[in-house]
């Protein structure tokens, strides 16, 4: 957290500013009503824990700050190294395969100049779509799926309602604290491409940056994995069924 000093009428106050301030999911709003669909990882069909986007075909953890929620770390910030670790070894419930949402370098390598749209780098970039080319998932996400606004509009102009006003059925989401959104900065290679929800800015930062994470997994999670305990049980029972079987075989003569 951070304080924020505000001051009124010759008084002033000591205002706590968090980053964790969530967004509520908006109705017609972009077109993740129809475009995400929710998949069970825990055996409870009551809640979602992972949405399958039929955009870009993916799946995205419905919890975007689950480090902090599983205590891998205490605020769910990390360098990317240790993000990259983390989310490379990731198990949720039996399923893995979780890796960092990517982007496409496009036109020359890095960022050469923050645009207003229509590039990789800056606001309202190229996002686009798996039938095609998938230039930003985490861009796709906040502009497509959640229908958000950057801070200015493509002709440089503030816009009113920009941010991350709608998170959809997401929890967690944080927009004041940038998103690893991507592969190492080709320009530099001290850097790596981030997104951030606050204005919908699209630029490589120091990969010794602590930003957050959202795990994402290439296609669609089919099936609900059988959780450890569960398979221990039932291989447990088989292997106890299989020896009185053998107990009431005859002996050999």
């Amino acid at each position: 957290m951070k304080s924020r000093l505000l001051c009124a009428a010759g008084a002033c106050i000591i205002a706590i500013i968090s980053p964790y301030t969530q967004a509520v999911p908006v109705s017609a709003q972009g077109t993740w009503e129809t475009t995400l669909q929710g998949r069970d990882l825990d055996g409870n069909a009551a809640t979602f824990e992972a949405y399958y986007d039929t955009t870009l075909d993916i799946t995205w953890l419905a919890d975007a700050n689950y480090a902090r929620t599983v205590g891998a770390s205490s605020n769910g910030r990390m360098t990317l190294n240790q993000a990259l670790y983390w989310v490379n070894n990731l198990n949720v419930n039996g399923v893995t395969g979780w890796r960092i949402p990517t982007m496409l370098d496009t036109g020359r390598r890095g960022c050469t100049a923050i645009a207003l749209s229509g590039t990789d780098c800056g606001f309202n970039v190229q996002t686009g779509s798996a039938a095609t080319t998938v230039y930003s998932e985490m861009a796709s996400l906040f502009y497509d799926t959640l229908g958000n606004l950057a801070q200015v509009d493509a002709a440089g102009n503030a816009q009113s309602g920009a941010g991350l006003t709608n998170s959809g059925p997401f929890s967690n989401f944080v927009e004041n604290i940038s998103y690893w959104s991507g592969p190492i900065n080709q320009a530099d290679f001290s850097d790596a491409w981030t997104f951030r929800g606050l204005n919908g800015k699209q630029e490589p930062l120091p990969r010794s940056f602590e930003l957050m994470v959202i795990p994402v997994r290439s296609g669609d999670i089919s099936t609900v994995p059988v959780p450890a305990a569960l398979w221990l049980f039932g291989s447990g029972l088989l292997g106890l069924v299989g020896i009185a079987r053998r107990k009431m075989q005859p002996l050999p003569a």
